[in-house]
């Protein structure tokens, strides 16, 4: 069962969607149960790219629920979380931060429910007398 918590949708568009904690840094395993694991509406995945040196060896594409998912890593120098690059093509993209596994269960729950809260933070709030005429 993928550990996922996506931003709700909104009218603008964020840095960050949402943060994945996977079990394992085998991609090949935890990769269907993230794509899983995403809400219903959204669209099918056709890539991936992860940011980080973590993961273990990739091919440049895998099988999931019958479809095919191109995979990519990006090695970067620039600090900060690794994070995980969902595109739908032709309909958007989304990035995910990853919550390292080895993380604690109380640590990663606590990133993932901060996270939740700062992307909710980034929706515009209308302003008084932004309401329409009634």
């Amino acid at each position: 069962m993928s550990r996922l918590a996506i931003a709700p949708p909104g009218p603008v568009l964020r840095r960050v969607d949402g943060a994945w904690w996977p079990h394992s840094t085998d991609l090949l395993a935890e990769l269907p149960e993230l794509l899983k694991a995403l809400p219903f509406d959204w669209p099918r995945i056709t890539h991936a790219t992860v940011n980080g040196s973590r993961w273990s060896a990739l091919p440049t594409r895998i099988l999931v629920e019958g479809h095919v998912v191109r995979l990519r890593r990006t090695r970067t120098t620039r600090p900060g979380p690794d994070t995980v690059c969902l595109v739908a093509a032709g309909h958007g993209r989304w990035d995910l931060l990853i919550v390292p596994p080895e993380t604690p269960e109380a640590e990663a729950v606590a990133a993932m429910t901060t996270l939740a809260q700062e992307a909710l933070q980034e929706a515009p709030q209308e302003a008084p007398g932004d309401e329409l005429p009634g």
